[in-house]
């Protein structure tokens, strides 16, 4: 038996063949999650960008599927919004949304998937505590990436920050208490040779 690092890991075949069907299935089937969770969208009459639901499912899928699979799954999510498919929050579309107010945080959405999944593959989402900096460094990676492209648009003030962060922190932390209570929990309803890091000794 096989340790598995991820939970994406647990159904993943070991044909070269099957598991390249499946690590694609998971990237495309994850992008179009990712898309309806951006629908899940509030407009802010003082921001231009949305509360959604897309920073909590671009977090989860990290951890869940790991840091290429998740970076991938982001990609092939933006590629699919740049091409035209409505996915972008408020079923917007088309390349005008990267090169808007909310493009850096959709192109961090990549980077916080990586880092995400990179501590997951360590074994952070394991406990509470840990789960909970993951996500942490995750939503960090998004606001970077966010706050840096609207310093581009409308200069580095204080209005940055009011119109890019703080509306949002609320959310965040409620949306990291979720997954750090999930992501746990589902691995201690795997048998202990499947939660470990290192393969089992037969």
């Amino acid at each position: 038996m096989r340790a598995y690092t991820t939970y994406a890991d647990i159904l993943r075949p070991c044909q070269k063949s099957s598991a390249a069907f499946y690590d694609a299935a998971l990237i495309i089937g994850g992008s179009l999650l990712v898309g309806l969770s951006a629908q899940i969208a509030i407009p802010l009459p003082f921001s231009p960008v949305p509360v959604t639901g897309q920073t909590f499912a671009v977090i989860f899928l990290g951890a869940l599927f790991g840091a290429r699979r998740g970076f991938l799954c982001i990609l092939t999510y933006i590629a699919e919004g740049a091409a035209g498919l409505p996915v972008f929050a408020l079923g917007q579309a088309g390349p005008a949304v990267l090169l808007g107010p909310r493009g850096g945080y959709i192109i961090g959405f990549a980077a916080a998937a990586y880092v995400t999944g990179l501590l997951a593959e360590k074994g952070w989402d394991r406990r509470v505590a840990t789960t909970i900096l993951a996500m942490i460094c995750g939503n960090i990676t998004i606001y970077t990436f966010g706050l840096l492209w609207l310093c581009c648009l409308i200069g580095i003030n204080k209005t940055v920050l009011a119109v890019g962060l703080y509306p949002f922190i609320v959310g965040d932390l409620l949306k990291t208490i979720v997954a750090a209570i999930l992501l746990p929990a589902g691995w201690k309803l795997l048998p202990p040779w499947a939660s470990g890091l290192a393969s089992p000794t037969k």
